[in-house]
């Protein structure tokens, strides 16, 4: 029950309140935006230039008032100008490109200009509004060289997204220029901040607006209403109705309250008795010359939409909603639930500054509940709050001023012994001393630690400071830092800093915690998040996916293989192996967010380049650094590079006994001659698939060497390919083979390859081809394919078709079939015909798999290529591992039956062990790629082996150039290392001489 009670001379001590308790009465930094600047600055590759300008001044602008110039290498004067058109709309943004730009920049570009859109980094952009500078990038009439600024905030290769502190333009073109204070710097083709541009800056207004409003409080409730617009003007012709939004009353107007006459700072207030304004959802509308009384229903349907509105207009808006399910609103902004990120719905708010009308709830800032500001209570404001201040200048809560040394809330407190902080959402004062230091390259904080610990296991005494805006610290400062405890993607941090202090420098660093994979539990890094951590032990390079693109390695503490590759899938002892490796890596990182960052980081800390690589297998010990998680993922941050052993080093050949023959499998990685230019899919069979493999010719001139010098150092008789260019519709027949074939005789000798014609086989982009060495071997028989219309198990939808001939052995006489495959991959689904991953470790479509394999050894018993050889050997990409039903299924032969006559051997688990390796996915090998021989060809196989030049390199390194800085583009080399993702297959045979015996045929 409320009581009523009549707010007296609340304006006439405000002032008394403020002075005694020391508050300091300041606006916001928000300014106002009075014209056009710039909001984004792209330097990027090769032709990645770009500007963009934003409006955000409150109304749409003429461009034709403007112009943009470029001051080349120096120059005084425009060396090229470009008139702007049309009109952008308020809060719109303006992107002028030049027109060889990166299609993703061209498909949202406002304009294409190629003159001035071509500027380096020493060049200077200036937008002109008539003859006057707006916005100024760099100094006209200096050359600095190669760029302006520094670290990764610079002109040159670099992607600047102006600050949302920032709300006008440097008009100043002849003052010295640093971009590191206004902007924000990314990689050098950043496209993803184009097309908007948000900013804490806002249009100046004096319209009347509802400034400040307080409905619920602590104890009997202070209630109040507040107009702000011009000073000493009369708005007694307009009204503040407070509608009703609670079920069953919605629409109802509860209270009508007549607005007077400003005083001189331009404030009106309406002091209300408690229980004047509901405490739940409800909706303010400040309108003109209303006409209608207290009760009215103005929502007669109850369907959330105004039918009646007696009134001339609505002048503005602001909504309360708490949560209620049946809850309706009539006006916009609505401040509900957790609308600033507090878990509860305001009882009143502010307007921070005052008068601040973007129509946004980030306009308001809820008051403070327990009346902060009201004469008589003490209050609770803490950070994202603002003081009860009817009739005077709205105030946000400042913390108050504080040292280094006063009382703080320890670390080990505000982590806690769970998952997550149980001091969330509260504001939080802590000291530790600085262990990691990333405020460059986009993570922009720190991780601090307690200097002494609480010697609870359960608790960790580190922890992230977010805070992009924090001074430069070092490790070892000891700082003092206040914000707020909150987890970011379960990472427990102090966010919203206010104050970071830095109380001293040069500090002792704790003791860093000894870890050791692998870890005895899932949560077992949980007490260690944020603490300066160091793993002695020597730790495996596993995985490198995601070097190039973050920065990132997979430790692991011995070289996993993928489980099925040992243990059926769905057994126990496939399920232990998961688990096992669950608890068995950790992520090493870079201390940087930006993709592709140049440089790249060797995991012993040192620059990667080509002359200082590393390797799958290899390993790296002694690592120091601190404990992060982010994408689901523990990493370790390192603050100092460990100690690199090159444990798996490259050979210069494949490492195979000699046979008299050479039978290669090497998946090509997508070797098209059609660039990918990413906007025209014409490949494949059908003319309408997209191609793939290489965009330009640059880059085909370089994936083509690097596949040709795998090749010719394999020297293969015979070599099987897999992901090599179907034929197009229109285009020339085996037009990649050939080209292939050419470029390799080109190095090997005219005439030394030659290849199987097979035009376009089955519906997909790429397929599987033959070549082979003429002087060596010759073909026999039928070229034979194996697809849907040969056996409706082999869905060639799916599968790419095998491809089967037969040869002869040119020095003995002896015949062979070579059968290659590429069987459908596990990345991709076939819900469609009834073939879901089941969770057992096979992945997708083993099914698809399994029946292609059962139509394979069924269709060869039938000898497809009428060239009655008994000798077999399948080679190719199975995208299977070796316990998985279709390698069984092939092992099997056609009888089905396991030892018998008809089986196929694994020749690389035969020569090499189940532990062989041929492929890396997700820090555990395996092989896809194999040669199954039946058991007539395997008395012949001398040797094989998998040549490790693919499988065990980071992609940094090969020959696509696709989001790659400059730099990065610079670490290639046209050898075989990284030339595809697949290792190459080479086996050696030995075949005896072919002699026709004169016998009964029987003993034939």
């Amino acid at each position: 029950m409320h009581i009523r009670t009549r707010l007296f001379n609340l304006v006439l001590i405000l002032g008394m309140l403020f002075g005694a308790l020391g508050i300091v009465t300041q606006e916001a930094s928000a300014a106002a935006i009075t014209d056009l600047f710039i909001s984004e600055y792209i330097e990027g590759g090769s032709f990645n230039k770009v500007i963009e300008i934003f409006n955000g001044t409150g109304a749409p602008v003429d461009l034709t008032q403007y112009s943009l110039e470029l001051y080349s290498n120096g120059a005084s004067s425009p060396s090229q100008s470009t008139a702007l058109s049309g009109t952008l709309a308020d809060g719109d943004v303006f992107i002028i490109s030049h027109g060889s730009a990166d299609p993703t920049v061209l498909a949202i570009a406002d304009a294409t200009n190629s003159s001035v859109i071509n500027f380096n980094g020493d060049d200077a952009i200036a937008l002109r509004k008539g003859t006057a500078f707006i916005d100024v990038i760099g100094q006209i009439g200096v050359d600095p060289g190669a760029s302006w600024g520094s670290g990764d905030v610079t002109t040159v290769n670099d992607t600047l997204v102006r600050k949302s502190t920032v709300c006008t333009g440097d008009p100043d073109g002849s003052d010295a220029f640093d971009p590191v204070p206004e902007w924000d710097g990314y990689a050098q083709d950043t496209f993803g901040y184009l097309g908007s541009h948000s900013c804490d800056c806002y249009v100046a207004s004096t319209d009347p607006v509802i400034n400040e409003f307080s409905a619920s409080t602590t104890g009997i409730d202070v209630e109040y209403l507040e107009l702000y617009g011009e000073p000493d003007t009369d708005y007694s012709d307009l009204t503040i109705l407070a509608i009703e939004g609670d079920d069953p009353n919605w629409g109802i107007i509860d209270g009508a309250f007549v607005m007077g006459t400003t005083d001189a700072n331009g404030f009106y207030l309406a002091s209300l008795a408690a229980n004047d304004l509901e405490n739940g959802t409800q909706t303010f509308l400040l309108v003109s010359s209303f006409i209608g009384l207290e009760g009215d229903d103005l929502d007669t349907d109850d369907d959330g939409a105004l039918d009646s509105t007696p009134w001339d207009a609505i002048l503005d808006a602001v909504a309360v909603n708490d949560g209620g399910l049946t809850d309706l609103t009539y006006g916009d902004p609505v401040l509900g639930v957790a609308y600033d990120g507090l878990s509860f719905a305001p009882g009143g708010a502010s307007r921070i500054p005052d008068g601040l009308d973007t129509d946004a709830a980030s306009d308001w800032v809820r008051n403070d509940f327990d009346l902060a500001g009201i004469p008589g209570y003490d209050g609770s404001i803490g950070m994202h709050e603002a003081y009860n201040t009817p009739g005077t200048t709205n105030i946000a809560y400042e913390p108050p001023p504080e040292a280094c040394g006063d009382e703080y809330t320890a670390i080990y407190d505000i982590q806690g012994n769970g998952a997550s902080t149980p001091l969330y959402g509260s504001e939080v004062a802590t000291e530790g001393i600085v262990v990691g230091d990333y405020q460059e390259g986009g993570k922009n904080g720190f991780f601090i630690q307690d200097a002494d610990g609480d010697a609870d296991l359960t608790t960790s005494d580190g922890i992230y400071v977010y805070a992009p805006s924090a001074p430069d610290v070092m490790i070892g400062d000891h700082v003092r830092v206040r914000g707020t405890a909150s987890e970011y993607y379960d990472l427990t941090q102090i966010g919203s800093v206010s104050q970071v202090w830095i109380c001293a420098t040069g500090q002792a660093l704790p003791d860093a915690g000894v870890l050791s994979l692998p870890m005895v539990s899932a949560d077992a890094y949980e007490p260690y998040e944020g603490m300066r951590v160091t793993f002695p032990q020597d730790l495996i390079i596993s995985e490198y996916f995601n070097f190039d693109r973050y920065g990132e390695v997979v430790l692991t503490s011995t070289r996993h293989v993928t489980p099925t590759a040992l243990y059926e899938p769905g057994s126990p002892e496939y399920t232990a192996a998961v688990a096992a490796y669950a608890l068995d890596e950790i992520t090493l990182d870079d201390g940087r967010t930006s993709q592709n960052p140049d440089p790249a980081l060797h995991p012993d800390g040192a620059v990667f380049d080509m002359s200082h690589l590393f390797r799958g297998g290899s390993w790296v010990t002694d690592l120091i650094g601190v404990l992060d998680y982010s994408y689901g993922a523990y990493k370790l941050q390192p603050s100092e590079g460990g100690t690199y052993t090159d444990g798996n080093p490259r050979t210069a050949s494949p490492d195979v006994a000699p046979g008299n023959l050479t039978i290669a499998s090497f998946n090509v990685l997508n070797y098209f001659i059609t660039l990918d230019d990413g906007v025209n899919d014409i490949c494949g069979p059908s003319g309408d698939m997209e191609c793939r493999g290489a965009d330009t010719a640059e880059e085909l001139n370089r994936q083509r060497a690097k596949i040709v010098a795998a090749m010719a150092t394999i020297d293969a008789d015979v070599f099987g390919l897999m992901e090599i260019e179907n034929d197009r519709l229109g285009g020339e027949t085996d037009a990649a083979v050939f080209d292939l074939v050419n470029s390799l005789n080109a190095v090997a000798g005219a005439g030394t390859y030659d290849y199987i014609g097979t035009g376009a086989i089955g519906t997909d982009a790429i397929k599987v081809a033959i070549i082979y060495k003429p002087a060596s071997v010759t073909p026999v028989g039928n070229v034979a394919i194996l697809d849907s219309t040969v056996d409706p198990r082999f869905l060639d939808d799916y599968n790419r078709p095998a491809l089967a001939v037969s040869f002869e052995d040119n020095l003995t006489g002896q015949r062979f079939t070579v059968v290659v495959n590429h069987l459908k991959s596990k990345g991709s689904s076939c819900d469609a015909v009834g073939d879901p991953d089941t969770g057992d470790g096979a992945g997708n479509c083993n099914i698809t798999r399994s029946n292609a394999a059962a139509a394979e050894v069924d269709w060869l018993a039938t000898d497809p290529t009428n060239a009655v050889t008994g000798n077999i050997i399948l080679i190719g990409d199975f995208n299977s591992y070796d316990k998985e039903d279709p390698i069984d299924i092939i092992k099997a032969g056609a009888d089905d039956v396991d030892e018998t006559g008809d089986d196929y051997l694994d020749m690389i688990e035969e020569m090499q062990g189940d532990t062989a390796y041929g492929y890396v996915y997700d820090a555990q090998v395996g092989y896809l790629d194999y040669a199954l021989a039946n058991v007539s060809m395997s008395n012949y196989i001398v040797d094989v082996n998998i040549w490790h030049i693919n499988a065990d390199e980071p992609d940094l390194i090969d020959y696509d150039m696709s989001y790659k800085q400059d730099a990065q583009d610079l670490l290639y080399a046209p050898d075989p290392y990284r030339s595809s993702d697949h290792d190459p297959v080479v086996i050696t045979v030995t075949f005896p001489p072919f002699i026709e015996y004169l016998m009964p045929i029987f003993f034939r």
